[in-house]
């Protein structure tokens, strides 16, 4: 299979079989399992923002200057993100509502909010396939950083059409809503691809850029998810597995 292809289409397969959990699971999923999901989710994150964008980002650069642009780009990252969720409706995975108020029926919503989220993703993975291809990257590096994202999307996966399917709609639609929400992630990669040639001079922009996204998911999303309520600690756990392995497939693969 082409490298490229495999990168970009990795992370959607991940959320695909994190929806098709919905077949086989009773229609609410555990507490503990879904703060453990959800703090694996988180680890693999920060590990592939700070090796696979953030560290790459820096290396770009020389002397004290080369902080510059991973800065501006990681800060750009959040304002990014802090934006998008600031003027979307949508629902958290607990179930609140955050944005303008809609018409939008709360499936919709909280479909809304992952489809958003995943975009960066697939961006991240874009800027990291394009530095392989047009700067001192490595394609394993990128590989590396789609199968991270592809693992934190297999517990994202779940978490989604879990509570669809507690909301009444079928293990079907319940599936295809959540792996339909994967779909922006390689289309996001592809547009970065698309634009490989006149982005080479700003890369550690963007890569940061990447990394700032993911983060702002990390804490505004995941991590107030699994510290909420009982065994809290459970979801610690699971991140420091998350960043563990990713942490180890990076520097294996890289």
């Amino acid at each position: 299979m082409n490298p490229v292809f495999a990168a970009l289409m990795i992370p959607f397969l991940g959320t695909a079989l994190g929806s098709a959990f919905v077949f086989f699971m009773k229609r609410d999923m555990p507490p503990l399992v879904q703060k453990v999901l959800l703090g694996f989710a988180s680890g693999v994150m920060v590990a592939a923002s700070v090796w696979s964008l953030i560290m790459p980002a820096i290396g770009m650069g020389e002397g004290s200057t080369a902080v510059v642009p991973p800065l501006i780009g990681l800060l750009g990252g959040f304002a990014f993100l802090l934006l998008i969720d600031y003027i979307t409706p949508h629902i958290h995975v607990s179930g609140e509502a955050e944005g303008p108020k809609s018409r939008l029926s709360r499936t919709a919503k909280l479909a809304l909010a992952v489809t958003i989220h995943n975009f960066p993703e697939g961006m991240a993975v874009g800027v990291a396939i394009a530095g392989a291809l047009t700067a001192d990257f490595n394609m394993a590096a990128a590989l590396a950083l789609s199968l991270g994202i592809a693992l934190q999307n297999v517990p994202e996966g779940a978490v989604i059409s879990m509570p669809l399917r507690a909301e009444g709609n079928s293990r079907l639609k319940a599936f295809g809503i959540g792996a339909f929400s994967g779909i922006v992630e390689p289309l996001g990669g592809a547009l970065v691809l698309l634009m490989a040639t006149s982005i080479l001079g700003i890369m550690p922009y963007l890569l940061s850029f990447a990394a700032g996204a993911m983060l702002y998911v990390v804490v505004e999303e995941l991590i107030p998810e699994y510290s909420q309520g009982r065994h809290s600690n459970i979801g610690t756990i699971g991140f420091a597995l998350g960043f563990a392995l990713m942490m180890a497939l990076d520097v294996v693969l890289a």
